[in-house]
């Protein structure tokens, strides 16, 4: 007998078997998901053989429900590639994978974050995000929600990559649980690496038009700072910052965390950003569905009005109708 780990679990088997024999028995599709050996990733072409033996640590992960260069109509770019859609949606915290996929529907986004977790080894058999959300019809993107370290957030990356082949990633590192704020040091530490590694990386980060022209220059993809906490609902805190972070900016800046009902994302789509990710004002409304329609509206007429420009601020009151001819 061998005994190895599997996603924090010892087991034992009658021998050594390969990954993909070991997949199998555990009931998994091996297209569905990752997996990593003593830390390194085994290549999805080497399950067959790869042999697992004894003291072996594995953690087997698939993807769940988490949490623009061009400046006028049409949709936008990221990273090369087209979207219509200027709203990004998370698929984290609906009621179940069903809900999930009537508000992605709805909000008409076509890129979804998506989280790396363990597979459950006790349901190999259970549905996944995978089964609702057709990764040829979205883009995924996977994102280190939960990570405090660069170190976690590379790793999960790299196996995000292995498990779907995506390139194209949300990159968040938090400070800490109370306020889910960017770590900044840790961030740009793993956008390093990741850059370096082939990544794309679209990066979580502080209100800050210093921090965020660095990233930029490093190489991000997108930018993607704050409005208020994340899940918190406050709407745009900090409209000066973002606007400064709007125009210095290259590459697509999209407000990420904060916003609670559509008219907050309308503000930030007039403060001239590309786009707009969201997750708990949707899967938290009273009806998610509806949400997300509005949302996507919301995300529409402010991109529209900050094409049209809008009117000057002005002290005092000015007639729309003129006085002259007045009886």
């Amino acid at each position: 007998m061998i005994e190895i780990t599997v996603n924090g679990d010892k087991t034992s088997l009658p021998r050594e078997i390969s990954a993909e024999a070991l997949l199998r028995s555990l009931g998994f599709d091996s297209k569905k998901v990752a997996i990593e050996r003593n830390r390194e990733i085994v290549a999805k072409s080497r399950y067959g053989e790869t042999l697992i033996g004894h003291g072996d640590t594995l953690e087997i992960v698939h993807f769940i429900g988490g949490g623009d260069a061009q400046k006028t109509g049409g949709g936008f770019e990221i990273a090369g590639r087209h979207y219509q859609s200027r709203l990004i949606v998370g698929t984290g915290k609906y009621k179940d994978f069903e809900q999930t996929k009537q508000a992605v529907e709805a909000s008409g986004a076509e890129i979804v974050t998506v989280a790396v977790r363990r597979v459950n080894i006790a349901k190999p058999g259970g549905p996944m995000l995978i089964d609702y959300l057709d990764p040829e019809i979205y883009t995924y993107l996977p994102n280190t929600a939960g990570c405090f370290t660069a170190d976690d957030a590379v790793r999960t990356l790299r196996l995000a990559r292995e498990a779907g082949g995506f390139n194209l990633v949300k990159l968040e590192v938090l400070g800490d649980q109370k306020t889910l704020y960017p770590d900044m040091p840790e961030t740009i530490t793993a956008a390093e690496e990741l850059i370096r590694d082939g990544f794309q990386v679209m990066v979580y980060c502080n209100d800050d038009p210093i921090q965020c022209k660095r990233l930029e220059d490093m190489g991000c993809v997108a930018i993607m700072p704050l409005g208020a906490p994340i899940g918190s609902g406050l709407g745009i805190q900090n409209p000066v910052q973002i606007r400064l972070i709007v125009e210095q900016s290259r590459v697509p800046v999209l407000v990420d965390a904060g916003v609670g009902t559509a008219s907050d994302a309308a503000i930030a789509m007039e403060l001239g950003c590309d786009g707009v990710l969201m997750n708990t004002a949707i899967a938290e409304a009273r009806d998610p569905v509806a949400m997300a329609r509005a949302m996507k509206l919301a995300v529409e007429a402010g991109r529209l009005a900050y094409q049209a420009g809008r009117m000057p601020k002005k002290r005092y009151a000015d007639p729309s109708s003129p006085l002259a001819g007045l009886i």
